[in-house]
């Protein structure tokens, strides 16, 4: 038997037989050629894993047999990005690297320099940032899917936020030691989100509302000497803090 080097996801993992859907079928049997006998990674997204062994190798319906169901060995990831809508396929890009890491969830925020296109209810960006949350899951072979939230107005979103927050601000600090992994251990599942502005930063108003939060504590992170871009002041902000 072999064990291709991929994960596949399945929404609902149970002891038993499991029908996969056309995607993760046709990618199971086409694109990775296997056949009944072998053995399939699966995820659920929600911290549950699973060896499943095809029965039936159909492209369109590929049947597995699954004998135990495993759990994640670590808690659900309280660490959120927040990014401010940006035009083009930016969202999409910063989702798609964003995912891979132990992210949470990724709320894109209508802000007063947003640069989303006007009008725009962005449902096919969020639809596609989803899929792109998915691919990443499976890469990634992590146990939590990034889930994907909004557009939201950022004062809205602010007023019912109840977490830390994290800053992006040239007072900040260059590395901010927030022990994740240590206080996710002690059972500590106070959220953190990451807050990243579009091109040309929050306005000094929403900077204001930000820096004055009551409802959790107000981390100031400095990304260094140079102007980022806002796709790429999100990944590099990211991995300061993970």
């Amino acid at each position: 038997m072999k064990t291709p080097d991929s994960r596949f996801y399945c929404p609902l993992i149970c002891v038993g037989t499991i029908i996969l859907d056309e995607n993760e079928s046709s990618h199971a049997v086409r694109v990775c050629r296997a056949a009944n006998g072998d053995t399939l990674q699966l995820c659920d997204g929600l911290g549950h894993y699973a060896d499943a062994t095809i029965t039936k190798a159909d492209a369109k319906a590929c049947e597995v047999r699954v004998d135990t169901v495993e759990d994640a060995p670590f808690k659900r990831p309280r660490l959120n990005l927040g990014i401010a809508c940006l035009k083009d396929d930016a969202l999409e890009e910063v989702v798609f690297h964003a995912a891979q890491t132990e992210t949470d969830s990724i709320i894109f925020l209508r802000t007063d320099y947003s640069q989303e296109p006007k009008n725009s209810d962005l449902k096919k960006t969020v639809r596609r940032a989803e899929l792109k949350s998915l691919v990443s899951l499976k890469q990634s072979k992590k146990p939590w899917m990034t889930h994907i939230e909004g557009p939201i107005e950022f004062d809205k979103w602010l007023k019912d936020y109840q977490g830390d927050l994290i800053l992006c601000d040239i007072d900040g600090e260059r590395k901010l030691d927030l022990g994740l992994a240590e206080s996710a251990a002690n059972g500590n599942t106070t959220p953190i989100t990451l807050l990243v502005g579009p091109e040309g930063g929050f306005s000094p108003r929403e900077i204001e509302a930000i820096k004055a939060f009551k409802n959790g504590k107000v981390h100031l992170l400095n990304l260094g000497n140079t102007r980022l871009r806002a796709r790429t002041a999100a990944i590099i902000a990211l991995g300061k803090v993970l």
